[in-house]
């Protein structure tokens, strides 16, 4: 989660109140606070909830929690005239387009920082760092209507923000700063994006950079916003979030036509609700005039269905991206009403809460690899087919489970082993002191079928066989687990520098260990000896059946 920095004097001029009623509520509206300085406020808030990342959401939020200003923002969106043209090309590299006109801002240093501070968390909130979404904020003033989103050759130049030179679009992604942290989303296509104005004058390289011609002061008083992505819900939703962030920053809002859409579209939308369904899930005995009341606290609008008076009409506010479900709505409804005034009562049911006995087992086996002197990781379960097969030179499993609509690349399957992140942890700290000694253990995933492994690895020049051997000779020992030791094939290890381990009991080889082979450590890009084990758990510590 992105951490907010909210200046206190700004926040107190929007909220109109001190900093003492300000701090008594923000952990009521979902915030953790980080840190409490002189002259602002570092804060967390929940990636479903972006509106609030920015100071004047907060104030929103904040004002209508104390009752200074209830219900929902009502947002008047003028024509301003303005045009958009997309061509076609732009269609099949970054397809989605938001814009608006913010006219009358009157930016002071809080105003600026917030804006900037909103655009990079909604860039990592939403944007995946830029990939799905990209922002570009622009003074108006120094630029001529109309505006032309299309793509052109990467041989083509103007000046970027912050330089006072003209460069090719080609030259950002190699010379400029912000073009060699985001070079990796465009730096394959055959044309670029970009954003001109009527005099074929550059305002943004998006999702790279803008130009230097339309970088915003304390002096801009008129803004024009672009959002472009990947994803629609996301650029619309990242646009209704600046504007409506501006808007009560004291802007006024213009729509712009782009081709034959008008935008931005800051209209609620509206969801019928049953109030015996949300006393039920809260274990209270509202009226529909409680909920109405809660809802407006928390910036909803809402009056009682006309056509059923046990259900509440709710406008559910533009910028609100986490409102998918009802409950979603009785959540707010809780908060507004007061979590903590629900008063606490024990269950009807007697239970007494006991520790499963697979987490015992895998408590003993942690207890093991402490005393063994191995630091515990605990890296993603999900990673992907690069790190799990082919940088270990295994082939790709019949069993793995893949993600049907994965996040990001680096996500897309479930890992059937923990030995590759241990691997990737050593790359990522590759310049960190020597000896690193590492352990995982936690589930895995073959055929549909959870599992539980334990992998241990150390990395120093010294790392070898031998070191390994013994380290499984004592962590069999703690376990109990009877194991013999045979010459192992795995490719991921030096072959004759490599075993299998054999449990005695079955006969089946329940684990591998050795020194890894070169290879792999390149293919990792590390640059040290490294020894590991991997072992599973399942079925040799207790029942597979548990496991299962």
């Amino acid at each position: 989660m992105p951490i907010i920095s909210l200046s206190n004097t700004y926040l107190e001029r929007l909220c109109g109140t001190d900093k003492k009623a300000i701090l008594s509520v923000l952990p009521k509206i979902g915030s953790d606070i980080e840190r409490i300085e002189d002259n602002h406020i570092d804060t967390e808030f929940f990636p479903n909830r972006p509106d609030l990342y920015s100071t004047e959401g907060v104030a929103r939020a904040i004002r209508g929690y104390l009752g200074t200003e209830t219900g929902e923002e009502i947002y008047t969106i003028t024509d301003s005239g303005i045009t958009f043209s997309l061509d076609e090309n732009i269609r099949t590299i970054r397809p989605y387009f938001g814009t608006a006109v913010i006219r009358d801002i009157n930016f002071d240093n809080d105003a600026i920082l917030s804006l900037m501070g909103l655009q990079e968390a909604l860039h990592w909130v939403l944007g995946r760092g830029r990939k799905k979404v990209s922002i570009g904020v622009h003074n108006f003033d120094s630029v001529t209507p109309p505006f032309f989103y299309h793509a052109v050759s990467p041989d083509t130049s103007f000046v970027p923000l912050d330089m006072d030179e003209e460069i090719t679009m080609r030259e950002i992604l190699e010379i400029h700063p912000k073009g060699r942290d985001y070079a990796h989303i465009v730096s394959h296509l055959e044309k670029f994006p970009i954003i001109t104005d009527a005099h074929d004058q550059v305002l943004s390289f998006p999702p790279i950079i803008n130009g230097e011609l339309t970088k915003v002061t304390e002096e801009t008083k008129n803004l024009l916003l672009d959002v472009t992505g990947t994803d629609q819900r996301a650029v619309i939703l990242a646009l209704n979030i600046l504007c409506t962030s501006l808007i009560s920053a004291g802007g006024r809002c213009e729509g712009v036509r782009v081709d034959d859409v008008f935008m931005p579209d800051l209209s609620p939308s509206v969801r019928s609700v049953s109030v015996a369904e949300c006393n039920a899930l809260l274990g209270l005995s509202l009226t529909p005039k409680d909920m109405v009341v809660a809802l407006e606290k928390m910036r909803f609008g809402a009056e009682h269905n006309p056509e059923c008076e046990e259900r509440v009409l709710v406008r559910v506010p533009c910028y609100r991206a986490d409102i998918m479900h009802d409950w979603d709505i009785f959540e707010d409804v809780g908060i507004g009403y007061g979590l903590d005034t629900i008063p606490a009562s024990l269950p009807h049911v007697a239970t007494i809460g006991v520790e499963h006995p697979i987490m015992r087992a895998l408590s003993r086996v942690r207890m093991a690899c402490a005393g063994l002197g191995y630091i515990e990781v605990m890296p993603f379960t999900l990673t992907n087919t690069r790190i799990l097969f082919d940088a270990m030179q295994r082939p790709h499993h019949p069993g793995t489970l893949s993600i049907l609509h994965p996040i990001r690349e680096e996500q897309s399957v479930f890992r059937t082993d923990i030995l590759p992140s241990l691997l990737d942890l050593f790359r990522i700290n590759k310049r960190r002191e020597l000896p690193q000694r590492l352990f995982s253990t936690g589930d895995v995933v073959l055929h549909e079928v959870t599992l539980q492994k334990v992998a241990l690895a150390s990395t120093h020049p010294g790392a070898d066989f031998s070191e390994m051997y013994a380290v499984i000779a004592s962590l069999c020992h703690e376990l109990g687990i009877a194991y013999t030791v045979q010459e192992g094939s795995d490719p991921a290890f030096i072959p004759g520098r490599a075993a299998d381990i054999v449990h005695t009991d079955t006969g089946t080889v329940i684990g591998q260990f050795g020194e890894i082979h070169p290879d792999v450590l390149r293919a990792f890009d590390i640059d040290q000896p490294v020894a590991a084990v991997e072992l599973t758990l399942s079925g040799v510590l207790y029942p597979l059946e548990e496991a299962l």
